[in-house]
Order: C-alpha cells, then structure tokens, then sequence
C-alpha cells in the first residue's frame, strides 16, 4: 500500500539498506526524565553501585545478544501508526519494508523545519537560516507542517514541536534537551518491543545556552525550495540510511500534499553519504551544490559531516543533521548555517552511565570506536560514572578497519569487569561475536550499547556473521 509519490526526485531512491550527533553540553548534565515505567532515573538519587560479581554460568546457545541494553534517541509522541506510515510510503516508492527507524524521526523533522523556516523568511536563500532556531521555540505551539503554516499564514510565529522531540534549539542550532529509549536485546537477538517504549529524558544545564547568531551569507534563492540528502546508503552506517531516507522523503511528501513551501512543491534530490573510509560525501556535496539545492540533510555520521560542513556552509546552503552527535560541532565556524536535532553525546552518554550506575555494575570497560563520536561519548561516559565511584577499569579506542578485535577483546577479558560499554557503528557485530568466542558476552557480562550500534541490524549482522 502507500501514497503515489508527490515529491520531485533529482536521484534515484536506493532500496534496501540497513546511524548518529552533540553539543559542549558535557558539564553539569542533568538527567530529569523517567522511564514510561515510572522509575526515577535521576543519578543524584542511585543508590551504590552492587559488588556482586556477576554470573560465570556458561551461556545458553542462541540468543548470545540477550540483556544487551543501549540508547537511541526516541521522541514521545512517536505512534505505532506514524510509523506504518513512513514504512507504507517508502515501500510505494519501490524499496523494503523498515525494520529498524533510527533517525527517522529525526530525518522529518528537519525537513519540516528548514520547510518553515523558507516560508517564514520568505525565501529559499541563505537567509531562511536565520529563522531556523526561531521555528523551535518562542512561538505558537504547532506539530504539524500545515498546522504550523496556518500560524504562518495569519502573521505568527510557530514554535514546532516534532517527533524527534520539543527542539527548543540553543542558540547554535543544537537542541537542549533529548530523550533517549533504553533498548534491549531479546532471546531472538532482536530488539524487545517492551524496551521500545521505556523512554528516559534529559536536558543540559543553563550554562550551555549561548545567543543566537545570524548568516552573513548572501546566497540568493530562486523561489522554490530545492532539498539534498547526504546520507548513508553505503559504508560503516548503511543500516541507518534507509530509515533516514524514508523519514525525509516522507516529510517532503505531505508537504508538498499541504501545498508546499512559497507555494510551490518542495524538489529533492538524494544522495550517499559514504563513511570516512572513502570521498563520497566530498563527490555528493559538490553534486549537490552544483545543482542549486538550498538546504542538505545530513550526514549521520560525524565524521562525514566534519569533512564537507565548510564546503557546504562556504556555499550559503544550510546543513542539517538528523544524527550528528559530536561535541565538535557546538562552537564550529559554520557561519550560522549547521544545525543539528539529534541531543548531544553530553546527554546521551549520561544516560547511559546512569543506567550502568542503576544496574549496579561496580567496574565497568569503555570500547569505543577511534573518531569524535566514540572518544567524545566515552568521555561523557567515564565522567560519569567515575563520579559516581564506578571504577573505570579502561577506555580502549579501537580502528574500525581493523581485521580482528582480539586484541582489544582480550584486554577487556584480562580486567573482568562487571560491564562493558560498546560505542561502534558496523563493526559492532564482530566485536560482540569475538566477545561471546572469548566467554564475555552478554550473557556472562553487562554489555551497554549506543545510537551507533543499537537496532535489529545488529542483531541480524550477528546472526549471519557479518
């Protein structure tokens, strides 16, 4: 089933596919939300971390990722019905149906944003910019695209409230608050439905807010709203693309059902975004670029966004990314024009720390992956739960090219620690099959996750031994 298709594609869309985002939001974090069950997570009220140690029993076969736990950003008012909704639309446009929806929300709301912020601006040039953090906050609460046009449309000022969450942007085009599902793994090695809904919110302290900048970007529009992805459909982050692509193309479609942005429909144009390992993204954004479009979605990955922001920003064409995490992008010189609505690794990584502090691990392993996304969430994270009088027993950044993880596997066998922490993309899936080899999975250990590595991808690239 789905909808024809109303949106102008300037590429083909990719089938099949199998994901990521920060701010200087790592000092004074408060943790203010609960879980939808009603725990109090706060870690100023967790009780002691347990010296328990924890079971040697030998594990079962089958099911080797069960009681993995980790984060992904996952906004409140995301209903089982929206989300029918975005995998019926990509599926009338020729590709499979979604199982995983990292990022998607993420995806159409900065679609839906930099839509209002052309019609708020009344021009698709670099100008519309400047209305961008304006759209999230201080206005009439809307959450939809048309509901917040009508406001619009009689002299307003909307304040969107999305899917991926309330926004409310810092002055950087960065959000301040997040919320984040604590997802688990099940007997099936898939993520359990229950985990989907145990929701845990959290905000950065005052000290981060910083004021509101403007572009000196001159760039002029030609009236018409002209959109380009620069996301994953090859590389380390594959298993996110297709989520993200369905979200974005899915919000170009019901804005342009709703009448479009300055009157006209919005274009789109998609592209790959690679991974570090190859120059795609650099290709893609010069595509882009050449061909006129106004604003970019993406990339996911940090890394990748770090290596085209000043191409693109240089350009007057505005930068959004559904999943950029990295604290380096809090005071880049992105002359106003990068934004990001995905909550900082500042608040992600201290959701996960509290969680590992909550489950009473007293010793705990940090395997990250070697970039700005894994050593700055590491970093939050033993932050954290050092303050809390968790022993941290080592931080081990590792090569995701790297043609086995034993080495680093067997460091962490060699510590025994109660918990282990997993920050990685792809690869993530053979470090945990060398770590079930090496007696130390999930069943015998505490093992922790993050938005890179947790979804069913995961347990499906377990499964067939990728």
């Amino acid at each position: 089933m789905g909808h024809p298709p109303l949106i102008s594609i300037g590429g083909e869309i990719m089938q099949k596919s199998r994901a990521r985002r920060v701010g200087a939001l790592l000092v004074g974090l408060a943790i203010v939300g609960a879980s939808a069950c009603g725990g109090d997570d706060d870690a100023a009220t967790t009780e002691a971390p347990s010296t328990e140690a924890p079971s040697t029993e030998a594990p079962a076969a089958g099911g080797e990722l069960e009681g993995m736990k980790g984060t992904t950003p996952r906004g409140a008012e995301i209903s089982d019905e929206w989300l029918a909704q975005v995998s019926d639309y990509w599926v009338s446009l020729g590709n499979e149906a979604l199982t995983d929806f990292n990022y998607a929300a993420e995806a159409y709301d900065a679609a839906i944003v930099v839509a209002l912020a052309v019609e708020m601006a009344g021009t698709d040039g670099a100008a519309h910019a400047n209305e961008i953090v304006g759209i999230t906050k201080d206005g009439t609460k809307c959450t939809t695209f048309a509901d917040c046009m009508a406001i619009i449309a009689d002299g307003g000022d909307p304040d969107y409230d999305g899917l991926s969450g309330p926004h409310e942007f810092n002055g950087n085009g960065e959000p301040l608050e997040g919320s984040y599902a604590m997802l688990e793994f099940g007997a099936d090695n898939r993520i359990t439905e229950a985990s989907n809904e145990n929701l845990i919110a959290a905000s950065a302290p005052e000290s981060a807010i910083v004021e509101l900048g403007t572009t000196t970007s001159t760039r002029a529009g030609d009236g018409q709203l002209h959109i380009g992805s620069l996301l994953p459909e090859t590389g380390s982050l594959a298993f996110l693309g297709d989520p993200e692509y369905a979200g974005l193309v899915y919000a170009i479609y019901e804005i342009n059902t709703a009448g479009g942005v300055l009157g006209k429909d919005v274009l789109y144009t998609q592209g790959d975004s690679g991974d570090t390992s190859t120059d795609i993204a650099s290709t893609t954004s010069d595509r882009l670029i050449s061909e006129g479009v106004d604003a970019i979605i993406g990339a996911a990955s940090s890394g990748v966004s770090l290596t085209v922001i000043d191409k693109i920003t240089a350009a007057g064409i505005t930068m959004f990314s559904p999943a950029n995490t990295s604290p380096a992008f809090t005071d880049y010189a992105d002359d106003n024009l990068y934004f990001r609505n995905a909550p900082a690794d500042g608040l992600q990584g201290a959701v996960v720390a509290n969680q590992i502090i909550e489950d009473g691990a007293a010793s705990v392993f940090i395997m990250n992956l070697d970039d700005s996304y894994g050593n700055g969430i590491a970093a939050v994270m033993k932050n954290v739960l050092e303050d809390a009088g968790v022993e941290v027993q080592g931080v081990k950044a590792y090569d995701p090219t790297a043609a086995s993880f034993d080495a680093e596997v067997g460091e962490i066998v060699a510590a025994d620690p109660d918990a282990i922490v997993l920050v990685s993309f792809d690869e993530g899936s053979r470090i945990l099959r060398t770590a079930v080899e090496n007696g130390i999975g999930p069943k015998i250990k505490m093992w922790y996750g993050t938005d890179g590595n947790m979804g069913n991808a995961l347990g499906e690239n377990f499964d067939t031994g990728e």
